[in-house]
């Protein structure tokens, strides 16, 4: 048996909070969709089926719904011809923006190393107060 620094009462109350942000943010593009929301701020649906190479309009519809049902996405409707449709964060989701960082971070760092970010946003301000 593996030698583990928890008992079995704290593990457990772990997997709630794991739990409940897996069903939250576990869809197959949501980590996607937050954080292009939150690189350029206010998305249009069709930018994001364009960043978004190979989802469908229909799984694009649906994780953008639930993230707006979860708190993460504020979707703003502009009664224009054609509809314009736009998605921004929530203070929820802003919140969120130092958890996708480190996300980034240990990606660069163990899965992609010899990546060299063409862009080197290292240190730049971001509106939302978070440096990249």
């Amino acid at each position: 048996m593996a030698n583990n620094k928890f008992n079995d009462k704290e593990v457990l109350a772990r997997c709630v909070p794991m739990g409940r942000l897996q069903s939250v943010i576990g869809g197959k593009w949501k980590i996607l969709i937050l954080w292009y929301v939150s690189f350029y701020e206010v998305q249009r649906f069709g930018e994001l089926k364009r960043r978004l190479e190979g989802i469908t309009q229909s799984t694009l519809t649906k994780q953008l719904r639930e993230l707006e049902s979860d708190g993460f996405l504020h979707r703003e409707i502009y009664k224009e011809i054609p509809p314009k449709v736009e998605y921004s964060l929530t203070d929820l989701g802003k919140s969120f923006i130092p958890v996708l960082l480190a996300m980034m971070s240990w990606s660069e760092a163990y899965l992609c190393p010899d990546y060299e970010d063409p862009y080197d946003l290292t240190g730049k301000e971001r509106k939302y107060g978070e440096s990249l």
